[in-house]
């Protein structure tokens, strides 16, 4: 079902291994990339094959909201503003004398580090050899369907709203798209793999158990891969989030299903560039086979940074409070400005309508120094939402809702 590079033979995956290898699909076909010449040769142009990276295409309303006396308040994208815990950078600083090459696989402790959080945080089981850290968590996303063996002749399904680098990831790898969040639109439609994300990003929305067990009976009676990003499994508000390899969904069998998860926004690390792909033995052993011939490894101070995080969950605790109170204080501004908040049961967004096109909210908004992404950047769905992002400051959280309630 798999196809990977010739040099890969089965003997090299650390799991089991069936049928024979095959070579990466052409990457100049019908669904790939479009090619260019180069000394009288075709050559695929991958970067062709993508549109604009989407936060460019709003530098315009950036420049409109930098003009604020205030200055900016830039909600348009999560990225962590509060310290990374001192006994993080204390063990990164302590392996920081790392001249040898890590290993891909991770380092035991590691891995250990990463089984117990998810035992303990979220009643998972997972075997420590199934378990492969990654360079943050969305390098795997833009890259899974093409180290999967997936590509033209291939169709893989991301949510009808789902963050650009799922789409990324598909078209890399020259298979066909498909935009579905029920396995009614998908129908008679043959499929390879299927990417999940609960909770959301951008709504905030959370699968409940049956649609998740629904979706793995489903695959599996059908032979295709789920690969569930689970970036913000830490951060339920309204709900409990459950991992796809939670054995109320799974019963316990991991085969077939991949669960993504992040440090980035649980510990402040999305400076460091730390994730983790688990499940499948067989899979994750196929992954790490590739991944050694690519060199994509996590630096070895990075892991010893990594086992601090997962195994203090104080500061994690005390950052979900900074975000619950960020949340409470964002929901009440944008609502008290006219918009309604749908979905947003999970994460770090704040999924917003005042039921008009998104580019009207963000210019609206950048009228008074916010920065928000507007709903298109995660597909056709999202026409009349805007994203908002509870990663600022208290400060200019607490800014936004006093420039909210001026008008």
């Amino acid at each position: 079902m798999f196809a990977f590079p010739s040099f890969l033979s089965a003997s090299s995956s650390a799991g089991s291994a069936s049928g024979a290898p095959a070579g990466p699909a052409d990457p100049a076909g019908s669904d790939g990339p479009p090619a260019s010449t180069t000394a009288g040769r075709a050559r695929s142009d991958p970067a062709a094959a993508l549109s604009t990276f989407p936060w460019d295409t709003i530098e315009t309303f950036k420049h409109t909201a930098q003009g604020h006396p205030d200055g900016i308040i830039d909600l348009s994208v999560g990225t962590p503003v509060d310290p990374v815990p001192v006994a993080i950078r204390r063990a990164l600083a302590d392996a920081s004398d790392a001249p040898g090459y890590p290993q891909v696989h991770g380092t035991p402790e590691l891995r250990s580090a990463y089984t117990a959080w998810l035992d303990r945080a979220h009643g998972v089981t997972v075997d420590p050899r199934d378990v492969l850290p990654t360079i943050g968590s969305k390098e795997l996303v833009a890259s899974l369907p093409g180290q999967l063996g997936f590509g033209r002749g291939d169709t893989v399904v991301i949510p009808q709203l789902a963050y650009p680098t799922y789409e990324v990831g598909v078209r890399m790898a020259g298979a066909t798209l498909l935009r579905a969040d029920a396995l009614t639109a998908i129908g008679p439609e043959r499929v390879s793999m299927i990417w999940l994300n609960s909770p959301s990003n951008p709504t905030g929305k959370v699968l409940p158990v049956e649609h998740l067990r629904k979706v793995v009976t489903w695959a599996r009676a059908r032979g295709v891969v789920i690969a569930s990003d689970e970036c913000y499994l830490d951060l339920g508000w309204d709900v409990t989030p459950l991992s796809i390899l939670h054995p109320d969904v799974c019963g316990g069998d991991q085969r077939g299903l991949l669960a993504v998860h992040s440090l980035s926004k649980r510990s402040n690390l999305a400076g460091y560039r730390l994730g983790f792909v688990s499940g499948d033995r067989d899979l994750v052993g196929r992954l790490l086979a590739l991944r050694r011939h690519l060199g994509a490894i996590v630096p070895a101070p990075v892991q010893a940074a990594g086992v601090a995080a997962l195994e203090d969950d104080a500061p994690v605790l005390v950052q979900r409070e900074r975000y619950a109170e960020r949340r409470a204080v964002l929901a009440t501004a944008f609502g008290g400005a006219g918009f309604a908040v749908d979905e947003s049961q999970a994460g770090l967004y704040l999924w917003c309508t005042r039921g008009e096109p998104a580019l009207e909210s963000v210019a609206w908004l950048a009228d008074r120094g916010i920065l928000v992404a507007p709903g298109t950047f995660y597909g056709p769905a999202g026409a009349e939402h805007v994203r908002v992002a509870c990663t600022a400051t208290d400060e200019r959280v607490a800014a936004v809702a006093k420039r909210l309630a001026a008008g």
